[in-house]
């Protein structure tokens, strides 16, 4: 494009000459720019001025303005070209700026971020500006020489502000003469590149991994003394914005500081809700908040909260409507103003005048001892309420908190603490139970606890009386500082036992308790089924199955079973089956015996009773102090006396006995599962030295272990034992009798062997006494050492021989005793006797007390009766004594009528001597 001024000129009095010659010099002058321009562009007369650069940080920023009045004169985009030199390391980046017509004559601006610190060399801005491909001339600004030209060495930027996991480039200026390190080590840093820009000057590309902790990080090339400090951090990370409001004039927002920057002593984060900044109410925690003063207003609207620090800037957003995210203030001028027995009145104030016209709900925490029960109010401003069914003669303490009813958003603070002391009342109904021991009746009854008594017990009152006796004056009995009473009652009565406890204020309602009697017609015990024991970390869990007797509950009592105790007792609901009891008396390893009882209008009715233990605890060795062992063949018999259950600190399920060889290390058992047992027996023995150990087997394991060693004796041995226990027995036997026959000889003698009298013979007067001749037996036999026959003179009636007019001829014996003849032989015939007497038919009876004697002539014979014969003495050949059952009889007198019989023993067959 061609450029040329028109040039206007006016000649006045001159010669054409002279207008020639202007017109030669206007085309020169035309000739001339076109030269200068060449045949592309020309020279555009609007370019930038007012040049200024400046830096911040690593960003260099370059403002200027056209002041040219040809920049008039552009009705089209004016663009400025924009390039950044340094010294011996060219930028290829080249920046525009568009500039509407509509902008011409205001200030414009550029800006770069540099790649490195602007400390490391010299930076330099070129600009010119172009139109319609006419460009104005270049002009440059030079900004920080640069530590290199100042020959300053070290690391930059110096005191930079970086983001945690970013990559940066730091330069590294040495002095001259000094090597670069490649690859330092620095903490905090991680990997790292290098590479040179200039004869002194190094690029170190540093991945940056961990925040600065305490200050900041220390970067280096070289040497730690010419580095710089590096403060390593995070942008804001806040969330969780949350606005209401407590007065319902201003908003507090609320939210969650994120992640800690770590460098807000170098950049710290600044806040600002609805554009408005917010002082920092932040106290080191995690919540953050915010409070402005709003118009009232309702309606839900946005809350916009924002975070930036030099790293990032985060935005945070809630919705909400301020008449539904009240926050109230705590009650305040709390006060308990009416306090009686069982309730009080509570008062207390707002701060906030709009809270008069909020529905409002408030919660009181009342709080007595380790127990804290919450109670809820609700009324239009409520400033005011009444607790009822309090404690009397309590301790309280009160606090409250509100909120409003229908849009629940948070609960105020907790208001201050009141504190108050309702007054006294009577005791409450006393627990009463009862227990029987031995022949005694135990009244037991629960001393009222603080919040039971409700003043200081004095006394208790026992009143006993018979049931159904009407109209008689009962028992009383005042008991002081004491929880049972001892009574002596007939235990085939059923008797109505009344308690009741005594203050300051009055007795307590009667409680009631029916002592049933023992008599069999009257005792009642119903089985409870489905009844079960759980024991459970130090306490029992119950349950059994309902019974309709239950009209008032149930009772469930507890003791140990051995010893004395005083027993403890829970009374159940009717409605509940099941119980958990559990007593700081409780103790590992004792047992307990636990009953259940249905609790009627009547006397208590027992359901079911078990024993158990709240732990079983593993029994002490030496459980079984006697024991003993017996050999029987090759067997042994182990036995001990049955286990007391003092001893037993759990339930013994059976025993073990085991059993082995002196030196020897194979071991045997045997064992029962019936804890009955007493004994247990080891087989198929040898005849060795053994070592028996018993043990009981429990829940906890093999306990009570006693030893016992053993010897066993052969057979034979254990044969001499009961041989002479048999002949002691059996001397000490006949020494018994022996000494009992000795000392009653005479008695046994008299019912054995009655005495015998001596036979005495009496003859008739009329027959010669001295003409008797001994009588002869058979020769061999044994001499019978007889006494003499003595005999009387007689009188002989009819042929008798009688004496005081009775016949002697009788049996003198007692009845049923007959001397037996031998039957094994038949001893001799006695023969006739021999006298000087004529030779005559003669008969003659021999009387004795004793025996009733018949004899008879030669010439008769009775068989087989004893007889003796003729010319034979009187030493019989009998071999034993028999007594016979056939009276012998020997007829003397030829008479038609049979004359009386007498028996006769041999062995006493007296005869008389001759002269």
């Amino acid at each position: 494009m061609k450029t040329c001024w028109p040039v206007h000129l006016t000649f006045k009095g001159k010669t054409d000459h002279m207008m020639i010659t202007w017109l030669l010099l206007v085309s020169l002058v035309c000739k001339s720019t076109q030269d200068g321009n060449g045949q592309e562009n020309g020279v555009l007369q609007c370019e930038p001025e007012n040049l200024t650069l400046s830096s911040s940080g690593q960003m260099i920023m370059l403002t200027w303005t056209e002041n040219d009045p040809s920049c008039s004169a552009v009705h089209d985009v004016l663009v400025y070209e924009l390039v950044v030199l340094k010294p011996d390391y060219p930028i290829p980046l080249t920046g525009e700026v568009s500039v509407m017509p509509d902008q011409i004559g205001s200030s414009h601006s550029w800006s770069w971020m540099s790649p490195f610190a602007l400390e490391c060399f010299s930076h330099s801005v070129r600009i010119r500006s172009r139109y319609n491909k006419q460009t104005s001339p270049w002009k440059q600004e030079h900004i920080h020489p640069g530590m290199e030209n100042l020959k300053k060495p070290g690391v930059y930027p110096k005191d930079g502000l970086f983001e945690v996991g970013s990559n940066f480039t730091f330069c590294c200026i040495l002095q001259a003469g000094e090597s670069f390190n490649s690859s330092p080590s620095i903490k905090g840093l991680g990997s790292s590149e290098s590479r040179q820009i200039s004869n002194q000057t190094y690029a170190l590309t540093v991945h940056l991994t961990e925040v600065s902790k305490n200050t900041c990080t220390n970067v280096f090339c070289t040497s730690p003394d010419h580095g710089a400090c590096a403060y390593i951090g995070y942008p804001p990370q806040d969330k969780d914005l949350q606005c209401e409001t407590q007065d319902l004039q201003s908003v507090e927002c609320y939210w969650t500081v994120g992640r800690h920057s770590a460098v807000s002593f170098k950049s710290p984060t600044v806040y600002h809700l609805l554009g408005r900044q917010c002082r920092d109410r932040g106290d080191g925690s995690e919540i953050r908040g915010c409070k402005i003063e709003v118009e009232k207003h309702s309606g839900e609207r946005n809350w916009t909260l924002t975070a930036e620090n030099k790293l990032g800037k985060v935005e945070l957003l809630d919705r909400a409507d301020l008449i539904k995210r009240v926050h109230m203030f705590a009650p305040k001028a709390m006060m308990a103003s009416t306090i009686n027995a069982r309730n009080v009145t509570l008062e207390w104030e707002w701060t906030v005048q709009h809270y008069s016209t909020l529905n409002i709900r408030c919660q009181v925490n009342i709080s007595h001892g380790e127990t804290h029960t919450i109670r809820e109010y609700f009324g239009v401003g409520l400033k005011f309420t009444i607790l009822n069914n309090l404690i009397p003669y309590w301790n309280y303490n009160l606090t409250v908190r509100c909120a409003t009813t229908h849009h629940l958003w948070k609960w105020s603070d907790w208001s201050t603490t009141v504190n108050f002391h309702t007054r006294g009342d009577v005791p409450d109904a006393l627990d009463v139970w009862w227990q029987a021991v031995g022949d005694k009746i135990i009244i037991l009854w629960k001393m009222p606890l603080a919040n039971q008594s409700h003043g200081i017990i004095k006394d208790y009152r026992v009143t006993c009386e018979k049931s159904g006796s009407r109209g008689k004056e009962p028992q009383h009995t005042t008991v002081y500082n004491n929880d049972s009473l001892t009574l002596s009652l007939d235990r085939t009565e059923e008797y109505i036992v009344t308690v009741t406890a005594r203050n300051e204020n009055g007795s307590s309602s009667p409680s009631t308790i029916t002592i049933p009697s023992c008599s069999p017609v009257t005792e009642r015990t119903e089985r409870a089924n489905g009844f079960g024991i759980v024991r459970s970390g130090g306490s029992f869990n119950l349950s059994w199955s309902p019974s309709p007797a239950a009209s008032c509950g149930y009772i469930v009592d507890w003791c140990p079973t051995v010893g004395h105790c005083k027993v403890e007792w829970l009374k159940v609901a009717p409605n509940q089956t099941s119980a958990r009891i559990f007593s700081k008396n409780f103790t590992d390893g004792v047992r307990y015996l636990i009953s259940v009882y249905a609790c009627t209008q009547g006397a208590p009715v027992l359901l079911n009773r078990l024993e158990d233990y709240v732990r079983e605890t593993r029994i002490k060795d030496g459980l079984f102090k006697s024991l003993k062992w017996k050999q029987q063949n090759s067997d042994v018999e182990v036995y001990w006396d049955h286990i007391n259950q003092r001893e037993q600190s759990a339930f013994i399920q059976g025993y073990v006995l085991y059993w082995s060889e002196k030196d020897s290390n194979e071991n045997f058992l045997v064992s029962t599962v019936n804890p009955e047992d007493t004994s247990l027996t080891a087989t198929n023995l040898h005849i060795s030295n053994y070592k028996f150990k018993v043990v009981a087997q429990t829940a906890v394991g093999e306990c009570g272990t006693t030893y016992i060693t053993a010897t066993l004796n052969p057979l034979t041995d254990n044969m001499v034992k009961p041989v002479l226990i048999s002949l002691v027995a059996v001397f000490g036997v006949l020494s018994l009798i022996t000494i009992l026959c000795y000392k009653h000889w005479t008695c046994i003698k008299q019912k054995v062997y009655p005495p015998v009298p001596e036979p005495v013979l009496t003859w008739p007067t009329s027959l010669d006494a001295n003409k008797f001749h001994p009588l002869h037996v058979d020769h061999e036999a044994e001499v019978l050492d007889v006494s003499e026959l003595r005999y009387d003179s007689v009188p002989v009636v009819e042929g008798y021989v009688i004496e005081d007019g009775k016949p002697l001829a009788s049996t003198q014996t007692p009845g049923g005793y007959y001397n037996q003849p031998l039957k094994k032989s038949t001893p001799p015939l006695l023969t006739s006797l021999t006298t000087d007497t004529p030779a005559s038919s003669f008969r003659s009876v021999f009387c004795n007390p004793s025996y009733n004697l018949l004899m008879q002539t030669g010439e008769q014979q009775s068989s087989p009766g004893p007889c003796l014969q003729e010319g034979t003495s009187l030493e019989g050949s009998f071999s034993e004594y028999q007594p016979q059952s056939n009276t012998q009889t020997l007829n003397f007198f030829d008479t038609t009528d049979e004359p009386e019989r007498m028996s006769c023993v041999s062995t006493y067959i007296l005869l008389p001597k001759s002269t």
